[in-house]
């Protein structure tokens, strides 16, 4: 030790014997560790042929699954710059609903008689992350966080930037739908065309906003947050953990997605409604959980910054991102999202956008979200 500085080998040999993945993976001490017995139900289900119960069996062990994805992130991110940990969180923040919505193009490449269902499902999932971070999330980390502090306040500029471009983002999935809206002759190849030169352009627009964040304006995002963190595992066990809870979730995506034709037939559930509201549910509850977790701790920039910038990756990244990938399985996957899909999406940004301008939050701004996001999930059920 030099002037109380731990010199790098010495760091090594205290990480080695300081940190252990039992803490972490201990379900007394963390419950959603419990599901982790619902991967060999799934492997159990899946291979006996009861591939219905398969499909709720996988989406239970991806949540246990998705929280150690982000745990090990996070866990990097603090042994790294804060630029660097802040590229991290925004590639991993929503690797899950990317792994599930590939898999299911890929499904749609090699299997063509799903092209229709499994593209259906890709897009509701992708708008059904939106509106359940924006209403769900939001909603329950403001009733959370009001009913142990009565007046909740955040960094309105951060969150006004965000919410203007998440509006932006969302003109790349309005415009395809009104296109065809208003292009009732259009071709499909014509509105397929129109969604991959959309994506480029948001990808380009998602590449700027994390030099804007990460370089140029790193100080509107600078937090307390990571002071705050207690470092539990060294960096080689945290990227282990990554590498190991990533392709359980591949496997159990893999699962998911192959049940949910099954699924849909048995419990007669629509399409629709797996893709907007459960997938998006079981695939974010990890993160879920994190947004609300933090705002009962009257942290609603970190809180905010989770939801908001979730959707953010989603409209920007994610969805571009499934749109090139089924050009490059040769699937029509495009933005047009459908009419309804959209309007509601757009509706979802527009209100949260409302909400969130004066820098402050209450429970009952919640309970506007959560009433709201009830509202939509009830009419998917029934299209």
């Amino acid at each position: 030790m030099n002037g109380g500085v731990l010199i790098s080998s010495e760091v090594e040999d205290l990480e080695a014997e300081s940190f252990s993945f039992r803490p972490i993976l201990d379900p007394f001490k963390n419950p959603l560790m419990w599901l982790l017995a619902a991967i060999p139900i799934a492997v159990y289900f899946e291979y006996s042929g009861s591939h219905h119960l398969a499909f709720f069996a996988s989406a239970a062990a991806v949540m246990p699954l998705a929280w150690l994805m982000g745990k090990s992130t996070e866990e990097i991110a603090l042994r790294t710059s804060e630029s660097m940990g802040g590229l991290l969180n925004a590639t991993f923040g929503n690797a899950v609903e990317m792994i599930i919505a590939g898999l299911a193009l890929y499904t749609a490449a090699t299997n063509p008689e799903l092209v229709e269902n499994m593209i259906l499902v890709v897009q509701a999932s992708l708008i059904g992350s939106i509106l359940g971070n924006l209403l769900l999330v939001l909603g329950l980390a403001f009733v959370w966080g009001g009913i142990h502090h009565p007046n909740q306040k955040f960094n309105s500029q951060v969150s006004q930037t965000n919410g203007s471009l998440l509006l932006l983002a969302l003109i790349g999935l309005v415009v395809p739908a009104a296109f065809a809206a208003a292009n009732k002759s259009a071709s499909e190849q014509a509105i397929v065309d129109l969604s991959r030169w959309t994506a480029l352009v948001l990808l380009g627009i998602y590449g700027l906003n994390l030099l804007f964040q990460l370089r140029t304006h790193t100080e509107l995002y600078a937090t307390d947050a990571q002071h705050d963190e207690v470092v539990e595992l060294s960096k080689k066990q945290a990227i282990t953990m990554l590498l190991i809870a990533t392709l359980f979730v591949a496997w159990m995506a893999h699962i998911l997605v192959a049940s949910i034709e099954f699924a849909a037939e048995e419990f007669g559930i629509p399409h629709l409604f797996i893709g907007v509201i459960l997938l998006p549910l079981f695939g974010n509850a990890a993160e879920h959980m994190t947004a609300v977790t933090v705002a009962k701790k009257d942290k609603m920039d970190l809180s905010i910054g989770i939801a908001v910038g979730s959707s953010i990756q989603i409209a920007l990244l994610v969805a571009p991102l499934m749109v090139l990938l089924g050009w490059a399985f040769g699937i029509g996957m495009s933005l047009q999202f459908g009419l309804f899909e959209t309007v509601v999406c757009l509706v979802a940004v527009l209100i949260t956008n409302f909400i969130v301008q004066d820098g402050e939050s209450n429970w009952l701004e919640g309970v506007m979200l959560l009433g709201t996001y009830i509202i939509i999930a009830i009419s998917f059920l029934y299209m």
